[in-house]
């Protein structure tokens, strides 16, 4: 449903720099990283100054605690990508698609590495590159960010972006939970025990799933961030219905998204043995887990506008 024009202007540089960190599903730590030394350096200018949880039982995953919470947000920071196998095979972390000749980045014992993927005559991934590339490297999509008058176009909108929105909503927010888990691309793991703990903790048992949807027939650039109503996994219909209702009041741009496949965060926090309400809220993209993901800015400004809202209303 389309209604007020959002008003923010987004600085980009934030979210190109997000992009640029490699941290596909496995490898969350140097995203972990960035996260804590950006949260250290912007949060004396947030309202509200979060505590921040992590360690080693939490294992990459990271947790931001503003106020009294009683809404989640939970952000994935992996990416897809590659894992260097034998010789010169590389088999997918995820599921990327890229075409032949695609540009991969990564980094061994000998140094740093850009590579291009190859098939064979089967579809099976290899690397071309001068010298073998040491096993269980990662290897991610060369970004090229580009944009323009309407859109952002580069890797790793899924879920770069999805962060993003986080911590544009962490500037303003008082009472809540910032999540960054991993795995998300490659099966998830982490949200299970996230979950349990900011239930046991806090009884917190709302979830906003800050991740990016697709264009499809039904869903289109430009037209507002998508609140799904189902996936491969149906969530509460009750609770939906809350953030329709909180979209509707503040007339806030959105689109309804209906679908039978494809899975979140959400996904494992149904699966989970706790009573928890979950909704996936995300900007839709054309070419997914391609090197050339692409949103509208409109739906990335629409996508934090209802975030604001519903993080004070749920």
């Amino acid at each position: 449903m389309a209604k007020k024009k959002t008003k923010n202007k987004q600085d980009w540089k934030l979210l190109k720099q997000l992009c640029e960190i490699q941290a596909p599903s496995g490898h969350e730590k140097p995203m972990k990283d960035f996260l804590l030394e950006f949260i250290k350096k912007e949060s004396k200018t947030w309202k509200s100054k979060p505590t921040i949880i992590h360690g080693e039982e939490f294992q990459d995953c990271l947790i931001l605690k503003f106020g009294k919470p009683r809404t989640a947000i939970f952000a994935h920071m992996d990416s897809i990508g590659f894992t260097v196998r034998y010789f010169n095979q590389l088999l997918s972390i995820g599921s990327p698609d890229a075409e032949m000749g695609t540009k991969l980045v990564g980094k061994d014992s000998r140094g740093l590495i850009e590579c291009e993927l190859e098939f064979d005559k089967v579809d099976h991934a290899f690397y071309k590159f001068g010298r073998p590339i040491d096993r269980g490297t990662a290897l991610t999509y060369k970004i090229d960010f580009r944009e323009s008058t309407d859109f952002i176009e580069t890797a790793y909108l899924d879920n770069r972006l999805g962060i993003y929105n986080a911590l544009k909503v962490a500037e303003t927010l008082t009472n809540g939970l910032l999540i960054f888990s991993c795995w998300e691309e490659h099966g998830g793991g982490s949200v299970g025990y996230l979950a349990d703990y900011i239930l046991k903790k806090w009884g917190v048992r709302q979830a906003l799933i800050s991740d990016i949807t697709w264009v499809t027939e039904g869903v289109e650039h430009g037209k507002g961030v998508a609140i799904s109503l189902r996936d491969r996994n149906i969530p509460r219909r009750g609770f939906v219905d809350k953030i329709i209702h909180i979209a509707d009041k503040n007339e806030l741009s959105y689109q309804l998204e209906v679908e039978g496949m494809g899975s979140s965060d959400g996904g494992e926090l149904q699966r989970s043995p706790y009573p928890f309400d979950w909704c996936f809220v995300g900007a839709p993209e054309l070419n997914p887990h391609t090197p050339n993901e692409k949103v509208h800015k409109k739906d990335i400004e629409s996508m934090i506008d209802l975030y604001n809202c519903l993080m004070k209303e749920l």
